[in-house]
């Protein structure tokens, strides 16, 4: 049997608190420590890789996982760690094949592969994924291995990545979406340990993910400002703090995040003799950001170079099929686009006349025609409209019979694709002069979309549904209506200034002076660095 090895801590010491010590793993991707039986050669590969885990960062950590494992080819917990990189909790993914495959690397049968594991710790990591990556339904899967990592958790109370790893099974049982209490558990978890092991990256990112609403972000704000520190070279880290941000509606911290992240993804890549991308996750939140800030020709800048990378030659390969828009160069392109044309308002201009062949997946299809129609019927173009709503409902039939075939738990797709229908039946009604239909779709719309579960980003659904009803209801002489609806848009989507500009405009209908003040002095504030400022928010610049 190999010796037990305790990593040596080059930084903080937590002897006082009985903590494991704590190692600064290169490229600072985050301090963790785990105690195992691998031989030394192979620990700061290992140790790399856990970081990276704890930061989504999955092909560098299995990168390092597998460099371990060639080091010392008996190394369980290498391995252990390289097929957890298979497992995405929060984005409900998991590649089940690839991480067999991993794990038959270091035994053909479960027993084998425990024998390899000298300590019974190492024993219950071992057990925990096994689990995990074993018979059964991923769901049924997801909530038994939740239990063994809690049970792990209970059995060694002082490791910190058990307690991590048993926070982040618990958000990955949310098969419904957000739910509450579920993130709470997992918070009240981290929250034991936050103190402890500040520099942890996992206790940092998951905690992040536990707090990122409207609701609990204030309680995120601790770890996401520590957590960009903690792991500067760790694109997704970088990245995450803005979940806190947003859901505050904080947009200068939006775009510092996302600018850092975009700027540490493109060295990596071009370190790896790869070209920095134009589209992704990261750039879709940069350009909502500027979009807040007022910035429309930083987001356009950013827009025209995911253009770029989504009109390329091998863009249709990087489609993959799924739900989310954002999940290749063609969709993040066309979220991004649509937010932009929607939050810019410039319905009739060039960026309005871009065309891009959208593909095959129902789900760009979907939101490219719904962008095109909204705009058609803002600038009165019912014919376009018309048309881009047939072409909606074409890919809406498809993700049905896709919804129907995969009967997914979370339902928040499908309800997006109800609601941005209403939204646009509501915006032809408007634009035709029916004034009361287009509120009854919008009404349905609203009710729809606050059946959702809270998600973190820019808004799921493009135009939020409150906010769209609060323009119509204030085109149609209902200022009361219309402040209401968009108290209530700025309550699910903080500081987000389409709504603030609105309900500046329905308080100073309603002689309300002191809220349409406060909105205004809010605008003004995020709009320092603004392209242009409507008169009605400029004005009070020079009072």
């Amino acid at each position: 049997m190999k010796p037990l090895r305790r990593i040596a801590s080059f930084g903080t010491l937590w002897s006082l608190l009985a903590l494991p010590a704590l190692a600064q793993p290169a490229a600072t991707a985050g301090q963790v420590a785990f105690s195992n039986s691998g031989a030394p050669a192979a620990q700061e590969r290992f140790l790399y890789g856990l970081a990276q885990l704890h930061n989504f960062e999955y092909k560098t950590a299995a990168e390092a996982f597998d460099a371990a494992e060639k080091i010392d080819p008996g190394f369980a917990m290498a391995y252990w760690g390289e097929a957890m990189t298979f497992n995405h909790a929060i984005w409900m993914e998991q590649d089940l094949p690839a991480a067999r495959a991993v794990l038959a690397k270091l035994g053909k049968i479960p027993e084998e592969r425990a024998a390899k594991a000298p300590t019974d710790r190492e024993k219950g990591y071992l057990a925990a994924i096994e689990i995990l990556y074993g018979e059964g339904s991923k769901e049924d899967r997801d909530f038994r291995y939740e239990a063994a990592m809690g049970d792990l958790s209970r059995r060694f109370p002082d490791d910190p990545d058990a307690a991590a790893f048993h926070a982040l099974s618990i958000l990955g049982t949310a098969h419904a979406g957000r739910d509450v209490a579920i993130y709470m558990r997992s918070a009240a978890i981290l929250e034991e340990w936050i103190c402890r092991l500040p520099d942890h990256p996992g206790i940092l990112h998951y905690l992040i993910h536990s707090y990122d609403d409207p609701a609990h972000a204030p309680l995120g704000l601790r770890a996401a400002r520590r957590y960009g520190q903690v792991a500067p070279e760790a694109p997704h880290a970088l990245h995450m703090t803005s979940h806190i941000f947003l859901a505050l509606g904080d947009w200068d911290g939006v775009v510092a995040a996302n600018e850092a992240a975009t700027s540490a993804g493109n060295r990596l890549l071009t370190g790896h003799g790869k070209h920095g991308r134009g589209c992704g996750h990261y750039a879709v939140w940069l350009a909502y950001g500027y979009q807040e800030q007022g910035r429309l020709r930083d987001a356009r800048r950013v827009l025209e170079e995911c253009r770029t990378e989504a009109t390329s030659a091998d863009a249709q390969g990087a489609n993959d099929p799924g739900y989310d828009p954002d999940r290749s160069s063609l969709g993040s392109y066309v979220s991004m686009w649509s937010r932009y044309l929607i939050d810019s308002e410039d319905f009739g201009g060039e960026v309005a006349s871009w065309t891009i062949d959208p593909g095959p997946r129902p789900a760009t299809r979907f939101g490219l025609a719904f962008a095109r129609g909204f705009a058609a019927a803002r600038r009165g173009d019912l014919a376009t409209a018309k048309a881009e709503a047939a072409k909606m409902n074409v890919a809406k039939a498809e993700l049905d019979a896709k919804f129907a075939a995969d009967k997914p738990t979370d339902r928040s797709p499908q309800q997006r694709t109800e609601v941005l229908t209403l939204e646009l039946a509501g915006a032809i009604a408007a634009a035709e002069g029916k004034a009361s239909l287009a509120v009854e779709r919008l009404l349905a719309a609203t009710k729809m979309e606050a059946d959702m579960p809270v998600d973190f980003g820019p808004p799921t659904v493009d135009k939020p549904a409150h906010e769209l009803l609060g323009e119509i209801l204030l085109a149609s002489g209902d200022p009361t209506g219309a402040k209401v609806a968009f108290e209530t848009a700025l309550a699910r989507t903080p500081r987000r200034t389409t709504s603030l500009l609105g309900l500046s405009r329905a308080a100073a209908r309603l002689n309300d002076e002191p809220t349409a003040a406060r909105a205004r002095e809010e605008l003004r504030a995020i709009w320092q660095h603004a392209d242009r400022v409507p008169p009605e928010v400029s004005a009070v610049r020079s009072e």
